[in-house]
């Protein structure tokens, strides 16, 4: 397991990401998703405080995003890797453990656009979800469905993170 804490610029929404891949957390892979990440995470005033390559193993997913979202009050926690159908495709159900409540429309969301773009999107198995008031977004383990999924989602993820950190003002006045 590879993890490094990271601070930049003065961004308000404290960001971790965890990319899932055997061979990555091994050192034979390099992760070229974390850089389409970083290059979005300004368009929603993101910052990366977390960066951890790990495994697929359920047990180790679990316990990072527990950590993320526990101890280290992540806002968004976005995990790279391991949501399609080989066995060792463990995220998204690492990520129902780990939830309180499940945002079946930004998973929905991403499908529908990758769609568009190709058959094999409906394979996806990601998901997004809450715990506390951190905000659990699955991606895919490519740099193309990385930034194609995220960036469906900019839209509304601070809108997700002011409603889940208490702000009442009604959403459809928005």
């Amino acid at each position: 397991m590879t993890s490094v804490s990271l601070h930049q610029g003065e961004a308000s929404i404290k960001v971790g990401v965890i990319t899932v891949s055997d061979k990555g957390s091994r050192g034979e892979r390099v992760d070229l998703c974390i850089e389409e990440i970083r290059k979005l995470l300004p368009q929603i005033g993101g910052r990366l405080a977390e960066y951890t390559i790990i495994p697929d193993e359920e047990p180790v997913i679990i316990d990072i995003l527990r950590s993320y979202a526990d101890q280290k009050h992540l806002d968004l926690i976005i995990t790279s890797g391991g949501t399609g159908l080989s066995p060792r495709d463990v995220t998204p159900d690492a990520t129902k453990k780990v939830i309180e409540k499940e945002i079946p429309g930004m998973a929905e969301a991403m499908r529908l656009e990758s769609l568009k773009k190709t058959p094999f999107a409906m394979l996806s198995r990601g998901i997004a979800g809450t715990r506390g008031v951190s905000l659990i977004i699955n991606l895919p383990g490519s740099p193309r469905g990385v930034r194609e999924n995220l960036t469906t989602l900019i839209p509304v993820i601070s809108h997700a993170l002011d409603k889940l950190h208490g702000d009442p003002a009604e959403c459809g006045s928005l």
